[in-house]
């Protein structure tokens, strides 16, 4: 893959369009892309990403991307958008993409949002020699432009911006991650994913199995424990619970051990149904006997009874024969009463009319006028007559009086509609007057805030950079103490190392001077020197005073060492702090912290007074609108008035004139009434009440003559029945519920008495009567203790014979689910074996290693083995990455990373190197990893990469060594981009790519190789 041209308009940083030619930094095969912090470097890379995957690398990214792409300092109209020409697997391809914009709108006000657009084209050569060619458009989908891209380059996002895009400070922290960071990392470029969903499926399978197992183990169990409560001995019979095996669920032997128990509790269920069915035979043969018995002496008991009760009843008949003659002499004085009856009912009904009619007529007669108290009947009706004749003349004159009701209350209306007109006029004349004003000191304001709009966006300009350089100055000020004490202490340790150096090398010139004392301590006679191989040790040498031994020794380049390494870790805190603080005093200057906290205080106190004007804006340009509607409104409003207050002169004068002939006519006809509707109620009232008044006289006059013949009739009937007065008769009558009650009593009192003698005449009764009393409880007794015996047996045997159906068909369940669970176990015990053995917690893994750090262990052997042979290079020899296997945290084997030092001969862990070292090892590392990711993606040749960053902690002669490295890449046609800030790069590279920030937005100056 080659890059060619880079074409980036409004994104990031880059307000206007920045066209970039790849060909022409790449002549010489190293270029460099340098600028300030914050200027965009890292933004061209995100643009080439972007062009290739839709997307920006790592945390960059985000869900409003459109947004998050798009730059500050563009103008409104102009779309975000980036275009890549590059070359891929022979073709000449050129992508272009616009992430989603939000314009404004093309007619009135607001936005909408453009969608996100695509393009891929091919460079087709022109079939003459020397021919420019075309191009050709291969797809708008975003879909599948990312399909053909990714198929071309055979590589993902995260892959490529780890193959082209080398992130060397991520593999300096990949050199210090413990194992598990490194596996997450590998596993992300190498895909292996696959193979922890293998351990993943294999694990979930034998949670599956295990769960299957586990439940089908439960439901045996489940079914042994209901056996072991069918087995259980019933209430009076011999036998106890079997206990079950001491067994769990997912115990191997469970099953067995079940379908032993069960075989053992089905022999004793049938045992003891056997000797229940022959105790249930004994018990129902006493119970049939008890009940013979029983049923014998209860009708004897039946027999005593009923002739001892029909000689009681006997005698209480005799004691109310008085009481039954009475009733029946009652009942025949009623029977003659009952002809007296309708007579007695119709004098009280036609007394309750006349009491009623009389009443009436003194109430009527109550609400009339006293000259009307002695009149008759006759002559309260024709008053009533006169009045209604009178109230009909009145019909016209009340049409009259609702008339001059609506006249006044048109006139009303009509005055009040004239005082409001003229509110209105005084109220728009006095608001018209002060309009040209309102609508000059609105407009003014309009002016003003549009003005203030302006100098906002201008102060937001220089606010922003002046606060960039305040930030910047305070951390140059920070950092400069930082850095003088950071300096004392790298110094303070590089004198430490240098005396712990000097003490080690004089013990140790001290202990070989005394080295022969040292090894003649550990002679014995007759046994051979280690020098000279004599046994014969006549004058060995004596330890001098002051000797030092072998442990002092160690001890004295124990602390050398560590000396040494607190000596360069001070060193690399030196380094870093004075790195940032180049970098701060690059983007703040010499000017003093406080000089810049003033301006930016006082710009900001200018853009918020500024902004605050502006956003008054609308607010004003509303007032404006609404003030204008205001005034058109209200001349509107004055016109009509004015129309309104000609037209009602005219009404007034008709109203008048008719309100004047309506009253002379309503005057007389309401005579000494204040209204004629007063007079026709008047009148209303007093026919109604006379009319009322005569017939209520007619009516009692009516019922006092009916009230008389019922008097006569009444006597008569009286006389004809036998009774010397009505009074004796009414008496004598009863109401249907008395009749009812004696006429019960007379019946009720003939049925007893015809039930007794027939009871009294019975035979089986009386030869009973004159037997011993029958001994009922005994026998009662006797029989309820024989069927508790008898229910008991049944309730025995029933239970006998469900005990042992239970446990035959709950056996033949154990059985069927034994036979079930065998497969079951056996799949469980070889998921089981795979499943741990791919975990690493298998005994048959020896290394405890997973499947997934298996294959990234091979992984990165391969990368370590890659990026040594730059690595030698880089430190002349001297480093080697190696690979290693041994047990990390918790037993198992991880992904260990060695380096092995040749001039010490030993191999430590790569978070021990220094900064310098951490640099070479991790730029060799991401180079390493770039080779063996493009293998694994198919091979795809890499014309073009990119080192961010990392150069600032070499020195002169490291620095040159990793340039001899990377001319090495670009072998063969390779170009190599390398981004950073170091000025001494600048010098040894000639091709240069500069991002220059400004308060406009970020451009780019090219320089080539020549």
């Amino acid at each position: 893959m080659r890059l060619h041209r880079l074409r980036i308009t409004a994104f990031g940083p880059f307000g206007t369009t920045q066209d970039i030619d790849f060909d022409e930094l790449s002549a010489d095969g190293l270029f460099l892309l340098h600028g300030p912090t914050g200027a965009g470097k890292t933004s061209v890379l995100d643009a080439v990403c972007y062009a290739l995957y839709g997307s920006v690398p790592g945390p960059r990214q985000g869900s409003g991307q459109g947004a998050t792409l798009r730059s500050d300092h563009a103008r409104p109209d102009t779309r975000t958008e980036v275009r890549l020409e590059l070359t891929v697997a022979g073709r000449r391809l050129e992508i272009t993409r616009q992430p989603p914009w939000e314009r404004p709108k093309k007619r009135g006000t607001g936005t909408t949002t453009d969608k996100a657009q695509s393009w891929l084209r091919e460079h087709v050569p022109g079939e003459a020699a020397g021919a420019a060619g075309t191009w050709k458009d291969l797809s708008r989908s975003h879909q599948e432009i990312g399909e053909e891209v990714t198929q071309l380059l055979g590589m993902s996002k995260e892959q490529f911006c780890q193959v082209v895009l080398l992130p060397q400070g991520d593999f300096a922290r990949f050199l210090r991650a413990d194992a598990e960071a490194r596996g997450k990392l590998l596993g992300r470029l190498f895909d292996t994913r696959r193979f922890a969903a293998v351990e993943q499926r294999l694990a979930e399978r034998r949670r599956a199995a295990e769960a299957q197992v586990r439940e089908a183990d439960a439901a045996l169990l489940a079914d042994a424990h209901r056996m072991q409560q069918a087995a259980g001995a019933g209430p009076g019979e011999a036998g106890a619970e079997l206990p079950l095996p001491d067994a769990e669920p997912g115990d191997p032997g469970l099953a067995e051990a079940v379908l032993a128990w069960a075989a053992v509790a089905r022999s004793g269920a049938r045992e003891r149904h056997t000797v229940a069915r022959s105790a249930l035979a004994r018990a129902e043969s006493a119970r049939a006997a008890a009940a013979a018995a029983l049923d014998d002496v209860r009708e004897l008991a039946r027999l005593q009874r009923r002739f001892a009760d029909a000689q009681e009843r006997a005698a209480r008949l005799e004691e109310r024969a008085a009481d039954h003659r009475d009733v029946l002499a009652r009942m025949e004085q009623a029977r003659k009463a009952e002809a007296v009856a309708p007579a007695l009912a119709l004098r009280a009904d036609t007394d309750t009319d006349h009491r009623r009619a009389t009443a009436a007529e003194a109430h009527a007669r109550g609400r009339l006028p006293a000259a009307y108290a002695d009149e008759g009947a006759a002559g309260l009706a024709s008053a009533a007559r006169k009045a209604s004749e009178e109230l009909g003349g009145l019909a016209s004159a009340r049409r009259a009086e609702h008339r001059l009701g609506e006249l006044s209350a048109q006139r009303a209306d009509l005055d009040r509609q004239e005082r409001a007109d003229e509110d209105l006029l005084q109220e728009a004349e006095g608001w018209l007057a002060d309009w040209d004003g309102t609508r000059t000191r609105l407009q003014q304001d309009i002016e003003a805030a549009q003005e203030a709009a302006t100098r906002t966006e201008h102060l937001a300009g220089q606010l922003k950079a002046d606060q960039e350089r305040l930030d910047a100055a305070r951390r140059r000020d920070r950092l400069t103490g930082q850095a003088a004490t950071a300096g004392e202490r790298a110094l303070a340790a590089r004198e430490h190392a240098a005396r712990a150096h000097e003490h080690w090398l004089g013990l140790k010139e001290r202990r070989l001077a005394g080295i022969a004392a040292e090894l003649a301590a550990h002679l014995v006679d007759g046994a051979p020197c280690a020098v000279c191989g004599a046994t014969d040790h006549p004058v060995p040498a004596r330890k001098a005073e002051g000797h030092v031994d072998r442990a002092t020794e160690e001890a004295a380049l124990a602390a050398h060492r560590r000396a040494e390494e607190a000596a360069q870790t001070a060193a690399r805190e030196h380094a870093d702090v004075r790195a940032e603080l180049a970098a701060a005093t690059a983007a703040a200057s010499d000017t003093p912290a406080a000089e810049l906290a003033a301006s930016v205080a006082e710009l900001r106190q200018a853009y918020d007074t500024a902004r605050d004007r502006a956003a008054g804006q609308h607010a004003v340009r509303e007032t404006l609108a609404r003030a204008e509607r205001e005034h058109d409104r209200r001349v509107t409003a004055q016109q009509e008035a004015a129309r309104r207050v000609d037209s009602r002169a005219a009404l007034r004068d008709a109203l008048e004139r008719e309100r004047t002939g309506l009253a002379q006519e309503l005057a007389h006809a309401r005579g000494g009434c204040a209204s004629v509707a007063e007079r026709a109620a008047q009148l209303e009232r007093g026919a109604a009440l006379l009319t009322e008044a005569a017939d209520a006289a007619r009516a009692a006059d009516d019922t006092a003559k009916r009230l008389k013949d019922a008097d006569a009739r009444l006597a008569d009937a009286a006389f004809r029945a036998g009774f010397d007065t009505p009074a004796a008769a009414a008496a004598a009558l009863l109401d249907d519920a008395r009749h009812r009650e004696l006429q019960h009593r007379v019946d009720a009192w003939q049925q007893e008495e015809a039930a007794v003698r027939a009871l009294l005449a019975e035979p089986d009764a009386a030869a009973a009567a004159r037997r011993p009393a029958a001994p009922l409880a005994a026998a009662e007794a006797a029989a309820e203790a024989a069927d508790r015996r008898a229910r008991a047996a049944a309730s025995g045997c029933d239970a006998a014979d469900r005990r042992r159906a239970d446990l035959d068909r709950l056996s033949a369940r154990s059985a069927a689910a034994a036979r079930r669970l065998a497969p079951l176990r056996a799949e469980y015990d070889r998921v089981t074996r795979l499943a741990t053995l791919a975990a690493g917690t298998s005994a048959d893994n020896e290394r405890k290693m997973r499947l997934e750090s298996y294959v990234l262990a091979a992984r990165l052997e391969q990368v370590a083995a890659a990026a040594t042979a730059r690595l030698l290079r880089m430190s002349s020899g001297r480093y080697t990455l190696v690979h290693s296997a041994d047990r990390t945290g918790r037993g198992r084997s991880g992904l260990g990373l060695h380096v092995v030092d040749a001039w010490t001969g030993r191999e430590r862990d790569t978070a021990t190197l220094s900064g310098g070292e951490t640099f070479f090892a991790s730029l060799a590392l991401a180079l390493g990893l770039a080779d063996v990711v493009t293998d694994e993606a198919g091979g795809v040749r890499l014309d073009t990469l990119f080192i961010d960053e990392g150069f600032g902690t070499l020195d002169d002669q490291s620095l040159d060594e990793v340039l001899d490295v990377l001319d090495s890449l670009r072998e063969r046609d390779r170009s190599v981009g390398i981004v950073s800030h170091v000025a001494d790069l600048r010098r040894r590279v000639h091709a240069q790519l500069e991002v220059v920030k400004g308060r406009e937005g970020s451009v780019v100056r090219q320089r080539g190789a020549g």
